[in-house]
């Protein structure tokens, strides 16, 4: 099994953590994490942009002038879309771009994203984030003292003090082990887990 170094937040190894290695160091399969980050951006997207059809846009109920006799095109209503005011054609609609992905393919991409951090040598796996009280400047000298240009903390439980004080970090976000996606996995440059957040991964993924 892949094993890790587990530090306190001093920087001062207090121990070692036997991984996982079908969570943690499997093979990276690059398309299925092209798969994943597109499900994730496809879902957030609102597809609310709409515009209105010619049934919708107010008014032209009644014929514009006479079918015959007039020498122009006959007409129905002046809210056809050629009519300055009337609906538009082939404008955008509502709708959802979520698609489908297999549970499987998810669980195997965050699988992944998490052996590509391993492997790349991009995760730091504490024994605990203890802090009294919320401060921006105590959390971002944890993060400076393991010289980390960016990271993504996970944690296994909510805990308002570190999630506060994390909060107005450039480059750092602060998640529950719950949440943990291959999309932020993948945006920051390293990993960050405590030791209590890696078991809850390693329940979740190795089922």
């Amino acid at each position: 099994m892949a094993t890790v170094a587990i530090y306190n937040i001093d920087k001062k190894q207090v121990g070692e953590k036997e991984l996982a290695d079908a969570v943690f160091n499997t093979d990276v399969k690059p398309h299925l994490l092209h798969d994943m980050v597109r499900y994730q951006l496809a879902a957030r997207r609102q597809g609310t942009a709409a515009c209105k059809t010619r049934s919708q846009v107010a008014g032209g109920g009644k014929k514009p002038y006479r079918q015959k006799g007039t020498g122009n095109a006959r007409q129905g209503t002046v809210r056809a879309p050629h009519f300055v005011g009337g609906g538009v054609a082939f404008g955008p609609q509502q709708r959802s771009y979520k698609f489908k992905l297999n549970s499987k393919v998810k669980k195997s991409a965050l699988c992944s994203a998490l052996s590509s951090r391993f492997q790349g040598e991009k995760l730091t796996v504490l024994d605990a984030i203890g802090m009294e009280k919320i401060s921006t400047r105590d959390f971002s000298s944890v993060i400076k003292r393991f010289e980390l240009e960016g990271a993504l903390v996970v944690i296994d439980k909510p805990d308002t003090v570190v999630e506060l004080s994390a909060r107005n970090l450039k480059n750092v976000k602060v998640l529950r082990a719950d949440g943990v996606n291959v999309y932020d996995v993948l945006k920051y440059p390293n990993l960050v887990l405590t030791e209590a957040a890696v078991a809850v991964i390693e329940g979740a993924l190795e089922q």
